[in-house]
């Protein structure tokens, strides 16, 4: 029994070990490899396609003037960029607001539908050959358009993500802090998998398609960006990563308000495991479900569930053989020590005294702990495509972590 309780033990702290570090070593190393055999393509920054800029916007009354003259100021022929704001649902001014500004267009009506009810209705007025979707409350900066379409160019290319990254003036609070250090990490993973084949999965503060491969999704979709992408990919077409296009966020209020927004996220990553559970097959395109398992797959469902149970296998090691190795008692204490930390920096951001050591811990075990609440929504089907907003720090002057 003790073997098996081992050998499941060690299998599964290898598991965490590989979704969160192993994998991005090697990746890492394959995209070195790769590079010895393969020059990088030139790119073509002379290529400038017509655009249409869609950006969905509920209820953003606050922040709907900004992200309008934002857009207006982006780096691109004026000729060829159109820009479509849709406020599907709004019962604030964001309609209005709008409407008083020249240069863009709206399209509204009094349904609420969603995020991908909103696009899929956005695209029935899209000719353009590229489309770039955006959040209402990101600002972009001015060449992120000609950072994106450059990658058209190439016929294989499908899709061009664009790098979320989070306002400088957020990271004073654990959610801050801990979410611009995961985009970085992302953002680094995103490089390399793009390099290697493509991305599993584009952020959807800023993404763009080829206009003939979108979809409509089903309305009832929570990840409409993380879908879309690989149904693209299914297609034979690649998504690029490109972080010199880039979209500007405020951080979540507090981490009550991440968390709530973690939870909806964990429940449409299970869902959108479940529409596309035939990408686990590795005879159709090896590569691309190693880089899906890998990147995709693991953080959102077996390792989450792993870390209690790496936590009970190494208290049961341990009580049936007080004699043990010496390595369980010191994993052991780690864990315990780690989770303490958490507990610690959960409770003093309750009390807004923040130390930065602590927010990692955090961070992490409550990223984890929405994968699990998550399923349990997706499971009992309670996680609407629609969902009440997270509150979003109020900061002037962005800079970005």
């Amino acid at each position: 029994m003790n073997q098996g309780l081992t050998l499941t033990f060690w299998l599964l702290l290898f598991l965490i070990f590989y979704t969160y570090i192993g994998y991005g070593i090697l990746l890492f190393i394959i995209v070195k490899l790769k590079r010895l055999v393969k020059n990088k393509k030139e790119e073509r920054f002379d290529y400038e396609p017509e655009v249409t800029l869609v950006i969905p916007a509920f209820n953003e009354e606050h922040y709907i003037e900004d992200k309008a003259l934002n857009s207006l100021g982006l780096d691109y022929p004026k000729s060829k960029l159109r820009i479509l704001f849709i406020t599907d649902g709004s019962t604030d001014g964001t309609r209005e607001i709008l409407e008083e500004i020249d240069g863009v267009e709206v399209v509204h009506e009094d349904r609420r539908g969603g995020k991908s009810a909103a696009e899929n209705r956005a695209m029935k007025y899209v000719q353009t050959p590229i489309v770039i979707f955006c959040d209402a409350n990101t600002e972009l900066n001015r060449e992120s358009v000609r950072e994106l379409v450059k990658h058209y160019a190439d016929a294989k290319v499908g899709g061009v993500s664009g790098e979320k990254r989070i306002s400088m003036k957020s990271q004073s609070n654990a959610s801050g802090a801990g979410e611009g250090m995961y985009w970085k990490y992302e953002s680094f993973l995103k490089k390399l998998d793009s390099e290697l084949l493509t991305i599993v999965g584009a952020a959807g503060e800023l993404v763009s398609f080829r206009t003939e491969l979108v979809e409509d999704l089903e309305e009832d979709t929570i990840l409409d960006d993380f879908i879309q992408s690989l149904r693209i990919c299914e297609k034979g077409y690649r998504m690029v990563y490109e972080p010199k296009a880039y979209a500007v966020e405020m951080s979540s209020e507090n981490v009550k308000e991440e968390l709530k927004r973690k939870i909806r996220i964990a429940a449409g990553g299970w869902q959108a495991m479940y529409r596309l559970r035939h990408l686990l097959n590795p005879f159709k395109d090896f590569v691309f479900t190693f880089q899906y398992i890998s990147h995709r797959v693991l953080r959102w469902s077996i390792s989450a569930i792993s870390l209690p149970m790496i936590f009970l296998l190494n208290f049961l090691l341990i009580y049936n053989e007080p004699i043990s190795s010496n390595v369980y008692h010191i994993l052991f204490l780690a864990q315990v020590s780690f989770y303490l930390l958490a507990i610690i920096g959960w409770y003093l951001e309750s009390k807004n005294l923040r130390i930065k050591a602590l927010f990692v811990p955090y961070y992490f075990t409550m990223m984890n702990y929405a994968v699990l609440v998550g399923f349990s929504r997706w499971l009992k089907g309670k996680q609407r495509a629609t969902w009440e907003k997270s509150a979003r720090m109020k900061v002037e002057n962005n800079q970005t972590l």
